[in-house]
């Protein structure tokens, strides 16, 4: 058996079990029978999205703040997060009786932020990097005599995310991997405990987005070079933690990096294919399977669903542009003789191929096209690629040629 550093043990994670039992949610292991067969393996989503913070930090959160000491507990606690690590300890403290203080940083996503005020905590909002935040929330924990909840570096909040590998082995023994997102790496460091110490042979498998690929740099002896804007927010850290990289090293198989593209086509995928809501960070373990297909193909694997605290604007961009990457939503140019009666013989051309018009704009001035000529840009709903070729294709015989804009993806000249 691999030995294990930092004292997170299979002992520890079941004590973690017992003491969460009731008080946070059994989430369920979900075959996802569509996802499967467009992937070729048999895939199984472990929904950490429907704990009652919306991510798994509330085992971690719940396991620490019961390790309290009574003097302790009364005084207090304080943690840094962008928002997921902050609803559950403000959750559980609230639940438990304990003042918490929250630090975020500026850029904290208004909806976690919102959400963890509710729970009754502090918020201070500081700081434009988790860094600058961790730095003030050392300060207030050292000047008020606070608890430090740490995020990911602390065997208490790893051995309550360790819990979840507990779960997915009960449920699904003959797993040939488990699929689990990084970010400072308690949730992948705890899982790994428990399913290393109870089946050696299952492949843990840890993402990470490629922008933030902190953990893999760090294990390599790199220097860490991370940052941008990435959907996924949750598992932006640039800075992993010292037990958690150990833990990494040790018992983690492999770490693949995804890119912005396959975490917007996994938050699309589960949510249409699923009818799952995942945040970026939630679906990065899918992101993965989708980016490389045949390295899962013909096993059955376990996909950690982290998070669904996505803002609803953004999950809204996010659906749309994915049936842009479709073809189920284009736009196209077309150019049409400036005459009475052309518009309408336009929209029965286009009609008649069993497209939708959802908009049209009208160029006459600001196009660069002849005086008596114009353009039109029309959206329509699709079926797919193909349908757009055939619209395109209809429109070009009837004299009306027209180009795809905006997806290159779905432009049949591509």
């Amino acid at each position: 058996m691999t030995e294990v550093p930092g004292g997170v043990t299979l002992e520890t994670i079941r004590a973690a079990a017992a003491a969460l039992n009731g008080r946070i949610v059994r989430t369920p292991l979900v075959p996802a029978f569509r996802l499967s067969r467009q992937l070729g393996c048999e895939l199984f989503l472990k929904c950490e999205n429907f704990q009652v913070t919306g991510s798994f930090k509330d085992r971690g959160a719940c396991n620490k703040l019961m390790s309290l000491t009574s003097a302790q507990a009364e005084k207090g606690v304080i943690a840094m997060s962008a928002g997921n690590h902050a609803q559950g300890v403000a959750y559980h403290a609230q639940r438990l009786g304990i003042p918490a203080t929250i630090v975020m940083p500026e850029f904290a996503p208004f909806t976690k932020v919102q959400r963890t005020r509710a729970y009754g905590a502090r918020v201070v909002l500081t700081g434009d990097t988790l860094d600058v935040s961790a730095k003030k929330a050392r300060e207030i924990a050292e000047a008020e005599g606070l608890v430090f909840v740490h995020p990911y570096d602390d065997p208490a909040i790893i051995a309550g995310q360790g819990t979840i590998g507990l779960e997915i082995l009960e449920d699904a023994p003959d797993l040939d991997m488990v699929v689990v997102p990084i970010g400072g790496g308690g949730l992948i460091s705890g899982i790994a405990a428990a399913v290393k110490a109870l089946q050696p042979s299952l492949e843990i498998i840890g993402v990470e987005a490629a922008l933030f690929p902190s953990m893999l740099q760090a294990l390599r002896g790199e220097p860490i070079e991370a940052g941008g804007t990435t959907l996924a927010d949750g598992i932006a850290v640039k800075t992993p933690g010292t037990l958690t990289q150990e833990m990494v090293r040790a018992l983690v198989d492999d770490i693949r990096l995804v890119d912005e593209t396959a975490l917007e086509t996994a938050v699309h995928h589960l949510a249409e294919e699923q009818k799952i809501v995942a945040e970026g960070a939630g679906a990065a373990g899918l992101a993965a399977v989708v980016a490389e297909p045949e390295r899962y193909a013909g096993k059955k694997v376990g996909v950690v669903i982290c998070g669904g605290n996505i803002d609803m604007r953004l999950l809204s961009g996010v659906l749309i542009r994915g049936l842009v990457r479709d073809g189920r939503l284009v736009r196209l140019r077309i150019t049409i003789v400036d005459q009475p009666g052309q518009l309408a013989r336009l929209s029965q051309v286009i009609g008649g191929t069993g497209a939708n018009i959802i908009e049209v704009d009208h160029q006459r001035l600001f196009a660069d096209v002849p005086a008596k000529r114009a353009d039109i840009d029309v959206t329509l709903e699709s079926r797919d690629a193909e349908h757009v070729r055939e619209i395109t294709a209809a429109l070009d015989a009837a004299g009306f040629p027209a180009r795809v804009l905006a997806s290159r993806s779905a432009d049949p000249r591509n």
